[in-house]
């Protein structure tokens, strides 16, 4: 995962907890959860229309 080791991911845990606390944790995740849904599901609507736009040419 992009080169990183456990150590590594453990120092910018650590580091991401100093800085932001216990208390904002669950909302930087579930933020940051439901901006990679979002951001799958307009792929996969991009994709769709894309998909309906090709069989239109097609016919």
């Amino acid at each position: 995962m992009f080169g990183l080791g456990i150590t590594e991911l453990l120092i910018i845990f650590m580091i991401v907890f100093l800085i932001f606390g216990v208390n904002k944790l669950p909302q930087i995740g579930d933020g940051l959860g439901k901006a990679i849904s979002g951001f799958r599901r307009s792929i996969s609507e991009t994709t769709k229309i894309e998909d309906a736009r090709s069989e239109g040419e097609k016919k």
